[in-house]
């Protein structure tokens, strides 16, 4: 398929469904249905070799370590092809990854190569999003991205606990499928041009220009808040994930492998909810209308350490969802768009996947030392959701008073 010229792109971007948009959602759909299952089903794995507790949080470790080290490459990578064609690349990562797991390679290491792959998958994933809508179309264009996301989150949390319970065999060919289907949706996606091709790769040049675009964005007042407020959001995400994993037990005396994976499913749906209410009540303009729900989300956190009954924890967990949905989706809106018009969207993309997944290492790595060291889930759900409280008040303040 050759490359579509301008006018053909000028005319796709004054349509929020167009092909390629819609390849773009169904590809996301499969690959994030299978991340999540996969993550499951590892767990499940790693239960069933009766390794030892606090190896659980390390899969997300091994996971995010890709992002951190390959950050200064995956940006220019996105922007110096195709982006439909990068995905495709990535999803081909995450079957080997998906694909070894099965054929017993260590878990951690096997979803070490998945996590290879959903860094080069992020920064095109959504950097494309600027190249197949117009400006005024790209909140909701998030919006639709993070809805098919949140929608194959619940699914892939359910369908990998249910999988896992009856067998961690068809599970993992269940994903490796996945996979696949999402790598053949990426054929669909027009091959457009490149946003800023690469003359010649240079190692060393890459992390220059990965500091020069992270110096950029962070001089920039919007960028860094994007980047700071992203960061702790999805840190206190990835690390709730795993503490729902003690918390069951613990707080709920039950001890399958669905509930936890159900629990993230509820959050999952909040985040739907609260990305759908993000598209119709704010714009890049009144960015700040999001500050009141990011604040919440940390009281929402430490107020759920406490419940002992399902129903309950259900309900709250949507609730933190929505908070995060309403609270995260404008703020990544505003970073492609401050990212687009200085550095590209895929190195800001790349930047903030640095900052993210860095606070991702440092949150679950924490908690992991408290699992080590015999911290109760409750106690280490309580600090969580402090820390997300302040740290995001403590931003929001910032910004507020700026303005």
């Amino acid at each position: 398929m050759s490359q579509i010229n301008m006018s053909q792109v000028k005319t796709t971007q004054s349509l929020l469904f167009s092909r390629g948009m819609n390849a773009v959602l169904v590809a996301q759909f499969l690959s994030a249905l299978a991340d999540n299952a996969l993550l499951f089903a590892a767990i499940a794995l790693l239960k069933s070799q009766h390794a030892p507790d606090w190896q659980i949080p390390l899969l997300q470790e091994f996971f995010v370590i890709a992002f951190i080290f390959l950050a200064p490459f995956v940006g220019p990578f996105a922007d110096a092809f195709s982006k439909g064609r990068v995905m495709l690349v990535a999803n081909g990562l995450k079957f080997i990854g998906a694909a070894t797991m099965l054929l017993g390679l260590h878990p951690l290491l096997a979803y070490n190569l998945v996590g290879i792959g959903a860094a080069a998958y992020s920064p095109a994933k959504y950097g494309i999003l600027g190249e197949l809508v117009s400006a005024d179309k790209l909140i909701k264009a998030n919006s639709l991205i993070e809805g098919s996301t949140i929608v194959a989150i619940l699914l892939g949390a359910v369908l990998g606990g249910m999988l896992a319970d009856y067998s961690v065999i068809a599970a993992l060919g269940t994903i490796a499928a996945c996979y696949l289907l999402a790598a053949a949706s990426n054929l669909f996606i027009p091959r457009l041009a490149a946003a800023h091709p690469i003359t010649h790769f240079s190692p060393i040049e890459l992390v220059k220009d990965f500091t020069k675009a992270l110096r950029t964005l962070f001089n920039n007042s919007d960028a860094r808040f994007t980047l700071i407020g992203t960061s702790v959001f999805w840190g206190a995400g990835s690390t709730l994930r795993f503490l729902l994993v003690a918390w069951v037990p613990a707080a709920l005396l039950i001890t399958d492998n669905s509930t936890a994976a159900n629990l993230s499913g509820a959050v999952a749906i909040g985040i739907a909810l609260g990305a759908a209410a993000a598209a119709r009540f704010v714009s890049l303009r009144c960015i700040n209308r999001a500050l009141p729900a990011g604040v919440l989300i940390g009281a929402l956190i430490m107020a759920f350490a406490f419940i002992d009954n399902l129903y309950f924890a259900i309900a709250m967990l949507i609730l933190i969802g929505i908070c995060g949905g309403f609270y995260v989706v404008p703020l990544n809106a505003l970073l492609q768009e401050r990212g687009h018009t200085s550095v590209g969207t895929g190195h800001a993309i790349a930047v903030q996947n640095f900052f993210e997944n860095f606070c991702m290492l440092l949150m679950v790595g924490f908690y992991t030392l408290l699992t080590k060291n015999g911290a109760s889930a409750i106690n280490s759900t309580v600090g969580v959701g402090a820390l997300v409280l302040s740290a995001i008040s403590l931003l929001a303040w910032s910004r507020l008073r700026r303005v």
